[in-house]
């Protein structure tokens, strides 16, 4: 007769299916969610939609949805940018180089935009201009680059959002006009005698200009009541900068492109990067990324050209990214840009696995703060993302740390759609407040 032998029991096996089971459960269940909230409404029948989630732990993701197509991503471009950032400047931001020749103070740019802005009170590159005995300095500007980047919409020139690219940036490249009674104030001082009109007290007006001009014209048939207007100061690829500097510094100030060779130059250092990236990120500062781009160009090509670092970059640091993508700016305000969620989720562990997580969260808005402002209440510590918005397109990407104490990345791409943007953000509220909830 033979003996019946019972076989050990196999715990490593069964504990492997029920974490397959608990994973297929959870895939499903995000999978019920994301059609709930997202892909079955009704103001987004006409969108394209992608979306990835992806556990960094378990190196795998937990759903997709069109994550390998590409899309429109907006701002969250600047995340591509962040990371170029983060890699390549150093700790603190250099605001110019320099080196002295036969009694001429030789400065090079570097693109470092925060050069009399206003998010900034120190200013060491001011002071030591300031402070240098010599009366004539030379501006060597590396710039080969244009004011506007690929795609971006000509009409867009005025506004406060699409400040030109320049070697040498100042006041965040816009013009501050303002009327107090008749009497007019502009920041720079310089462009005072270039503004044209005045408004009648408390009348409606606006600025208008023509494009690449110093030309102001104050038009009292539209605009709102305001105590200033911004527009975009046209700084003409450095030639503004060094008319600004000589009439501040009472000093000479010629232009040139010749750049140092590489290794010369004493440094100028201005502010952390990390408190440029913050704003950076927390306001989507348009300029501010692609100024970001144009130093890291500075540093690792020795000119300030956003074409050729990129295509630096993707054959480099980024060549494994999971889709081949088309980047072709630093702030996302082009249309041109096409990046895939899986691409957004690929750069996002990249980050952290590079600068910790810990790190990113300061930089990125967190719950109801910066670009997030209203959303997530109650989800502080659970969420730190980077929007991205124009017309009929909307992005959201970044982290989500679950109650459940798990790190997720993310990234909601929707493009094409005609509704509301604060009814598709609460729709993408609700789907990642429920991962958070549940996982």
């Amino acid at each position: 007769m033979k003996k019946f032998v019972q076989k050990p029991f196999n715990v490593f096996f069964l504990l492997s299916a029920f974490s397959l089971l608990f994973s297929c459960s959870v895939q499903k269940q995000i999978s019920n969610k994301a059609k709930k909230e997202i892909l079955g409404s009704s103001d987004l029948a006409s969108a394209n939609i992608g979306i990835s989630i992806f556990n960094p732990t378990a190196r795998k993701f937990l759903y997709n949805y069109h994550a390998e197509k590409n899309f429109i991503p907006a701002s969250n471009t600047k995340l591509f940018t962040l990371y170029a950032g983060m890699k390549y400047l150093e700790d603190s931001l250099v605001a110019a180089r320099y080196k002295v020749e036969d009694g001429t103070l030789m400065v090079q740019a570097t693109g470092d935009p925060t050069f009399l802005h206003p998010d900034f009170k120190n200013q060491p590159l001011l002071n030591f201009l300031q402070q240098k005995e010599i009366d004539k300095i030379s501006l060597i500007t590396p710039f080969a680059s244009e004011s506007f980047g690929r795609g971006w919409a000509w009409d867009d020139f005025k506004e406060e959002y699409m400040a030109e690219r320049d070697p040498f940036p100042m006041y965040g490249n816009l013009a501050t006009i303002s009327f107090n009674g008749d009497s007019l104030q502009t920041i720079p001082a310089l462009l005072k005698p270039f503004v044209i009109g005045a408004p009648a007290k408390d009348h409606v007006w606006e600025i208008d200009r023509e494009i690449g001009g110093h030309i102001y014209t104050i038009d009292t048939t539209k605009g709102t009541v305001g105590n200033d207007k911004k527009t975009t100061l046209a700084m003409d690829k450095g030639l503004f900068a060094s008319r600004y500097l000589d009439d501040t510094l009472h000093k000479e100030v010629i232009r040139e492109y010749n750049p140092f060779a590489p290794g010369e130059g004493i440094p100028i250092y201005s502010q952390s990067k990390d408190s440029l990236f913050k704003i950076m990120l927390h306001r989507s500062d348009n300029l501010y990324a692609e100024q970001t781009l144009l130093m890291v160009s500075n540093e690792k090509l020795g000119e300030m050209n956003d074409v050729r670092i990129i295509d630096t970059l993707l054959a480099t640091d980024l060549k494994d990214l999971p889709q081949k993508p088309r980047w072709v700016d630093g702030s996302g305000l082009s249309r041109y840009n096409l990046f895939s969620p899986k691409d957004l989720v690929w750069i996002l562990n990249k980050l952290k696995e590079e600068y910790s997580l810990e790190r990113l969260k300061v930089m990125l808005p967190g719950a109801n703060e910066g670009t997030l402002k209203g959303l997530f209440n109650g989800y502080e510590n659970h969420i730190y993302a980077k929007t991205g918005s124009f017309s009929n397109n909307l992005a959201l990407s970044g982290y989500l740390v679950t109650k459940k104490n798990k790190t997720l990345l993310f990234s909601i791409l929707i493009n094409n759609h005609t509704a509301s943007a604060s009814a598709i953000k609460k729709r993408i509220e609700m789907f990642l407040e429920g991962i958070i909830d549940k996982y």
